[in-house]
């Protein structure tokens, strides 16, 4: 949750216990901080001596790897995986060095904090106010076999902090008061909580997988809803989230099921508008596609090993379940076994009045629908022909073949082709038989009955036959409805996801119900099996190369998309190509942004190095030439200099020297405050006391400067050398605008819990649109854009008031000028937190 929480003690402890146990074990990296229990804890074990590394003049000490893979122990302790190594060592990360000693044969243990892990990146930044700069992605800390959570509460790490047992003396009260807050502390703890709880039930699901365990296991509810389209979804969605939040922990899911056996009448608005609502409830939106809506809903269930499903009454009449059968809901529950059915009222069921006919048209021909064929033409033209025996007198031979032919079509448009034609020959025998002359036999006395007979039978098996493309048709149309839904929702997935490879696999896999599913990719040129590598994988044990899959989809020479589980139908390829396809963008968009950041990362450097050296060369000139051209005068011996001329040549080289010292010390903090490596120490700071230090600092242009300060002005929270800075620098930028005869002038006034210091100056001032690029480090704007021109103080400043909790604004002098506010929390407030280090050794002074 936290440093200092005894996670380096604990990974020791664990290294202890290993090598009690005969194992190899060597400590390849740790970090103590002078912290004698974990020291204690070292002894025993073997110490891989670190790599010394030369840096910008510093020197810093590095993991050896080379050094460990020599030594080639089975256990490698290696302390905070998510460090970022200093440049020059062979990978820029710590779970790279990492990654090499596992493909080495080595086991690891490692430690890291939750707010370094990258998902959680941001939530933590809102929480603590520390932006976390050394981050991990999630994938690699999903790989370790094992993850323990190092559990402490946040009055437990208090009290050891207060001890003394985490940092030193000088950062206790700072830390207490900032990072270490308990409510930063609370939230921390329970994000670290929440991040293992999924982990757990990634742990329970693989070993449900990995022992054909179906039937789900309620150590968590996960409640399911139900989607049509319809406009009842809204009602299911708030339902299901009520019986979520009766239980602390639950997970709430919807899913919409889009059926290829028939046309669901799904409005995509509707699912766009519920898919919305659930998102902003916490749960998620999933879809799915299956022949059999009922058992698709219940497999999707027992997937996700839900405990509760949430559906919606039928809308059907009571014609209409006869006809086609029960209802979603009723097989959803006859066939739920443990899993509990919620069957919720609406709107949609309870106007329902009446009978009403199915849509016949409107399915495709399932063996339910063929049944029904069968059962009408069975009992439909028995009764035709009692109906037509009673009124033979009144009717001819067409009239009657007309009316068994509106029957046949009947049958076709219920049970298709081969009911319809079924019912076609029956009908032609009874015709034959009941009203062709000579009646009561086989036998057609006359030629056109005997034609009248066959074209029946020939309209009716046409009339079938079209019935049943139709039919067809209309399957197909429902396939491809289905198919543009779940492509739809693969795109909004993609699209709202942080890792777009990773989502469109998982879309992938709980589409079609895979086991696993990667994405290969190899060499170009390279035909073997040997040269595949996983560019990206969901699931459990992956396939590593296109033989060990079930399902294989090519995409190029070099990717192909490798899938274990169920083979997809036929009709299934297109999509997994589409998927397939999808992917393989994705991979190289991924490529295509890796390549973009570090062209960026190098155009950025060179317009800094650019800015720099301009910077550079300008401000170091003047005070240069000014020293140099005073002692080159005093060593001249051409000339006798009066002792006044000596002295105001003396001064000259004595400010110059000055001016040339600042400027190096503005340059070392600016890169200093960059790194992350500037120690803040927060504490009150009269002001009366700062401001006289600072225009000392400044030599004889300080004294010209108007000083305003309340005699009752309370002290401000802050950094006392800091703050000196920051006001010596702003002053010196206002010296240097203002008119001789107009000097600057500084004052300070409180603003409810804040104190402003207003340094004031009469120069041309700053054109509003250039005003933030005044605080860019190494700019200089010209006067051609109507702006003065500023340096690196001005970066310098806000930099350094920021880090203390502070703000730097500019803004328009009345009368022309320009104002800079610097804007600090009155002591006995809780400030905003600064940037503190992010670990105990980048706090150290």
């Amino acid at each position: 949750m936290a440093p200092g929480a005894g996670k380096t003690y604990s990974m020791l402890g664990e290294g202890q216990r290993r090598k009690a146990r005969g194992s190899d074990v060597v400590v390849a990296y740790v970090e103590t901080y002078g912290r004698l229990k974990t020291e204690e804890m070292l002894r025993g074990l073997e110490v891989v001596p670190r790599r010394t590394i030369t840096y910008r003049g510093a020197t810093f000490t590095e993991m050896d790897l080379d050094a460990v893979l020599t030594r080639r122990p089975q256990v490698a302790l290696v302390d905070e995986l998510a460090h970022s190594n200093i440049p020059g060592s062979k990978h820029d990360k710590r779970w790279q060095d990492v990654e090499e000693l596992l493909d080495a044969g080595i086991t690891v243990i490692s430690t890291l904090n939750v707010q370094h892990l990258e998902s959680l990146n941001d939530v933590v930044e809102r929480i603590t106010g520390v932006k976390q700069r050394e981050r991990i992605p999630d994938e690699v800390v999903r790989r370790a076999a094992q993850i323990e959570l190092v559990d402490i509460t946040p009055e437990a790490l208090r009290r050891r902090m207060a001890h003394g047992n985490i940092y030193p003396a000088e950062k206790i009260d700072a830390a207490l008061t900032n990072y270490f807050r308990t409510g930063n502390l609370t939230a921390l703890r329970e994000l670290a909580l929440l991040w293992v709880i999924e982990r757990v039930d990634e742990g329970l699901q693989r070993y449900r997988d990995e022992h054909g365990i179906t039937q789900p296991w309620e150590a968590r509810e996960r409640i399911v809803v139900a989607l049509t389209g319809g406009p009842e979804g809204e009602t299911l969605i708030r339902r299901a989230a009520r019986v979520a939040a009766r239980t602390s922990g639950a997970q709430l899911l919807a899913v919409h099921a889009a059926s290829s056996d028939e046309l669901t009448g799904a409005d995509p608005a509707e699912l766009a508008r519920q898919r919305t609502l659930i998102e902003s409830l916490g749960g998620s939106y999933h879809q799915v596609v299956g022949d059999d809506v009922a058992r698709t809903l219940l497999e999707f269930a027992r997937a996700k090993n839900a405990t509760q499903i949430v559906i919606g009454a039928s809308r059907r009449g009571r014609l209409e379940t006869f006809l086609a059968g029960e209802g979603i809901g009723a097989t959803i529950t006859r066939l739920s076994g443990p899993i509990d059915v919620h069957m919720v009222t609406h709107q949609e069921a309870s106007g329902h009045h009446g009978p009403r006919l199915p849509k016949l048209l409107g399915s495709g021909l399932t063996t339910r629908r063929r049944l029904q064929g069968a059962l009408v033409a069975a009992i439909g033209l028995p009764v035709l022909t009692l109906v037509l025996t009673g009124l033979q007198a009144g009717l001819n031979l067409s009239s009657e073949i007309l009316l068994y032919l509106l029957l046949v079509v009947g049958v076709a448009l219920v049970g298709g082709f081969y009911p319809a034609l079924a019912a076609a020959v029956a009908a032609s025998l009874l015709l034959n038989w009941y009203f062709t002359p000579p009646v009561g036999t086989f036998t057609i006395a006359e030629r056109n009955n005997a034609l009248a007979l066959l074209v029946f039978v020939v309209v009716a098996a046409a009339v079938s036959a079209v019935v049943e493309r139709a039919a067809r048709r209309t399957r197909e149309a429902a396939r491809a409805a289905a198919e543009a839904a779940t492509l739809a929702t693969l795109a909004g997935s993609v699209l709202q996801g942080a890792n777009p490879l990773a989502a469109l696999l998982d879309q992938l896999q709980e589409t079609f119900g895979l086991a696993s599913v990667s994405l290969l990719e190899r060499p170009t040129g390279q035909l073997d099996d040997s040269g595949w590598q996983v560019a990206a994988a969901v699931g459990q044990a992956p396939p590593s190369t296109p033989g060990e899959a079930d399902v294989q989809v090519p995409v190029s020479d070099t990717v192909t998309l490798a899938a274990t589980g169920p083979a997809p139908r036929p009709e299934d390829l297109r999509v997994l190509s589409a998927f397939a396809a999808q992917a393989a963008t994705a991979l190289e968009h991924q490529y295509l942004t890796q390549q973009a950041e570090q062209a960026q990362g190098a155009v950025e450097a060179d317009r800094m190095r650019t800015a720099l050296l301009a910077a550079v060369s300008h401000d170091l000139r003047s005070p240069l030439a000014s020293a140099k051209a005073a002692l080159g005068s005093l060593r001249s011996r051409d000339v006798t200099w009066t002792p006044h001329d000596r002295d105001e040549l003396l001064a000259t080289a004595d400010e110059s020297l000055d001016r040339l010292i600042r400027l190096v010390e503005n340059l070392l903090d600016l890169s200093r405050l960059q790194a992350g490596a500037l120690s803040v120490f927060i504490r009150p700071v009269a002001l009366d006391e700062i401001i006289p230090l600072a225009l000392d600092d400044l030599g004889p242009g300080g004294h010209d400067v108007v000083v305003r300060l309340p005699e009752d002005l309370p002290d401000c929270l802050a950094d006392a050398a800091l703050l000196e800075r920051v006001v010596a620098n702003l002053i010196a930028n206002a010296l240097r605008h203002s008119p001789p005869d107009r000097p600057p002038l500084l004052s300070a006034s409180t603003l409810g819990d804040r104190i402003e210091i207003h340094v004031v100056d009469h120069g041309p001032g700053i054109a509003p649109a250039h005003r933030d690029q005044m605080f860019a480090p190494f700019q200089r704007l010209g006067d051609t854009d109507n702006t003065t021109g500023v340096g690196l103080g001005l970066a310098l400043s806000r930099g350094l008031t920021e880090a203390m909790g502070g703000s730097l604004t500019p803004q328009e002098t009345p009368g022309g000028g320009l104002t800079m506010i610097v804007s600090l929390s009155l002591a006995g407030k809780h400030p905003p937190a600064p940037s503190l280090p992010t670990s105990p050794s980048q706090a150290a002074p």
